[in-house]
């Protein structure tokens, strides 16, 4: 399978999949939770608000890992491991862009400066569970 077709896969798992996990790093042991991804050619964002453990977290270490896929048939369902960096990006553009009705539970509007998004620079990407075949790996050069 070339680069290519792996990343391709990718996108369509990734575009596929909008619920995963985000696993950051707190006191030296991964801490994870359920989040809502959005995409753009792989670097992930997913929403978040200002005043959480996560961006005390991620600003002491930026390293995280991300899982998305595997939700439907269970087992037989391929899925992505994101290894990367992650920072804080409170771009207006970007919370405009990806602005939903449902996030009125958690945030006064696409202005609220409370409302940022974890930026997700992958750079290393599994695929797993691919027909039965071994796990594949896309490194990205940034």
């Amino acid at each position: 399978m070339s680069d290519q077709d792996l990343k391709e896969q990718v996108l369509k798992i990734i575009s596929d999949h909008r619920t995963g996990i985000l696993s950051s790093v707190e006191n030296n042991k991964p801490h994870s939770r359920y989040m809502t991804f959005y995409n753009e050619d792989l670097t992930l964002f997913t929403p978040t608000k200002m005043d959480t453990e996560k961006i005390e977290e991620i600003e002491k270490n930026p390293a995280v890992s991300v899982l998305l896929g595997y939700e439907e048939k269970g087992q037989s369902d391929s899925y992505v491991e994101v290894s990367g960096t992650t920072s804080i990006n409170d771009s207006q553009a970007l919370k405009t862009q990806f602005w939903d009705k449902s996030f009125n539970k958690w945030f006064n509007g696409p202005e609220d400066p409370n409302f940022v998004f974890l930026q997700i620079q992958p750079e290393t990407i599994r695929v797993l569970n691919i027909h039965d075949e071994p796990p594949k790996e896309l490194t990205l050069d940034h």
